[in-house]
């Protein structure tokens, strides 16, 4: 019998939640405590953006932030201005890189922004306004534009350096 002296390689996939955080936050009330006598619902505005980054082999730092600004219309007041973070560390291994954009720009934000529409809501009662309750995104859909859009530029300039 022949013994096998090659060690066995595991090359199954890995995808780990290393650990979830609040990485930034803040609150600003620039017109307390007048504003708080305003008897109108504020207009909401909310900014989204996504970032990923490599920490180390195998091991990426990805966050959703999120900037819910609320103004009174009639006076173009600022209510509150709310500016979030949410971030986790994630260990992603042994998966195909064509795959490693889409975990990175789909799968771990939908996982981040549920804790991040709680910290929102939190930070607004806190500041002594009615929850704000962020509607669900639709990473997967905001990943697929961002694509055709890149796509679409890139056709538009190999167009025009051609000519």
């Amino acid at each position: 019998m022949t013994e096998n002296t090659a060690t066995p390689k595991n090359d199954a996939p890995i995808f780990n939640i290393e650990k979830l955080y609040v990485k930034d936050m803040s609150l600003e009330i620039p017109n307390a405590p007048a504003i708080f006598l305003q008897r109108e619902n504020p207009q909401i505005d909310l900014q989204l953006q996504t970032k990923a980054a490599q920490l180390e082999e195998g091991v990426f730092e990805v966050e959703v932030t999120v900037t819910v600004t609320a103004k009174v219309a009639e006076k173009d007041q600022t209510m509150f201005l709310i500016e979030a973070k949410q971030a986790g560390i994630f260990q992603v291994r042994n998966m195909p890189a064509a795959e490693m954009e889409g975990i990175l720009a789909v799968m771990c934000p939908n996982i981040l922004y549920p804790y991040l529409r709680e910290v929102v809501s939190d930070v607004a009662v806190r500041g002594g306004f009615a929850p704000v309750l962020l509607n669900p995104i639709n990473f997967e859909a905001i990943y697929q534009q961002q694509k055709q859009q890149a796509q679409a530029q890139a056709q538009a300039e190999g167009a025009t350096v051609k000519h």
